[in-house]
């Protein structure tokens, strides 16, 4: 569904929430760049075992809060939240 209302295509992607990377996978090839966030270090863990080889290169998996996070001079283009509130 997420695909039917965004193009990803060359956008810097926030998502936090990220889990075990399963929705990171389903966008992370059309995406420029992502950073994929979770509080929760064992599924952090997992996602970046299992991050396929093809998206190593642009997706970063960091186990910490949104608010500790800083977005830089560039920030983000789209943030998605899943499973996050």
């Amino acid at each position: 569904m997420i695909h039917d209302l965004v193009d990803f295509s060359g956008m810097r992607v926030l998502e936090v929430g990220c889990g075990d990377g399963r929705l990171t996978w389903r966008y992370g090839s059309e995406a420029s760049e992502v950073v994929a966030l979770d509080v929760n270090r064992k599924k952090i863990k997992a996602a970046v075992e299992a991050c396929p080889m093809e998206l190593r290169a642009k997706v970063t998996f960091q186990a910490m809060d949104i608010n500790s996070l800083g977005t830089g001079e560039d920030g983000f283009d789209i943030a998605i939240l899943s499973y996050s509130l």
